[in-house]
């Protein structure tokens, strides 16, 4: 059965869709910058949430892509309806929707189509000079592609109450911090790196415990969750 918090919250979230105005220097200066986008989107967090006002306020987002019909898209999720007031000036067009409708329609055996930008990667033990790292775990983080990817998100929807039908898999634009500044006059400043290497998975899947969806759909799969990663959004099949 869904706990009561679950059940609470499947009835005041929310998601909101933002297409992002390319005039804005602010909505252009978030896409190309994962740290200040994350900072835009902690805008709508009320405050006082405590050490952790991302995980407490239920935020997640996505990038999508511009396309021919449309400019990039933000969708954001959250626990209750943001205030979207708190963004820079004409920083886009936006839509908020309650997702009570879609929790509610989750059933056993129903098709949907999913979409989710995920940080598929793994923790595995490392070497330095052919002894074992001295770090708290001797682990480091490795990204995953193709194969490895693919069977990273069939483990992860089927703990999330899905099973996978087809799955599409594209590479997602990585999102950088902000450039590093030059360390000597007359050197250019230099990015700082990929934050989290993102993949987007499409496709259509079967939906098998919708406690466990229910629960992954409020708090997003796998790492990199400040920065764009982990929102899974249904749609019906």
């Amino acid at each position: 059965m869904t706990s009561a918090p679950t059940a609470a919250l499947t009835t005041t979230a929310t998601l909101t869709r933002i297409r992002l105005n390319r005039r804005s220097p602010d909505a252009r200066r978030d896409l190309a910058d994962a740290v200040s986008l994350h900072k835009s989107v902690m805008l709508l967090a009320p405050d006082d949430l405590g050490d952790n006002p991302r995980q407490q306020a239920g935020l997640l987002f996505r990038l999508d892509d511009a396309t021919n019909d449309t400019p990039p898209t933000l969708l954001i999720q959250s626990h209750q309806p943001p205030d979207l007031t708190r963004l820079p000036r004409h920083y886009g067009s936006t839509e908020t929707r309650p997702l009570h409708p879609m929790f509610q329609a989750l059933t056993p055996g129903r098709a949907v189509r999913y979409r989710i930008t995920a940080n598929a990667s793994t923790a595995r033990r490392v070497l330095a000079d052919h002894q074992p790292v001295d770090n708290k775990h001797g682990k480091k983080i490795v990204a995953l592609y193709g194969d490895d990817a693919l069977a990273w998100w069939q483990r992860r929807a089927h703990q999330a109450g899905l099973t996978l039908t087809t799955t599409d898999i594209t590479p997602a634009r990585f999102p950088h911090k902000r450039s590093r500044p030059a360390d000597k006059p007359g050197e250019q400043d230099t990015p700082a790196g990929p934050m989290h290497v993102l993949t987007r998975f499409d496709g259509l899947a079967t939906i098998t415990d919708p406690d466990q969806l229910r629960h992954a759909l409020l708090t997003g799969i796998g790492r990199g969750k400040p920065y764009g990663a982990g929102l899974l959004t249904l749609a019906p099949a």
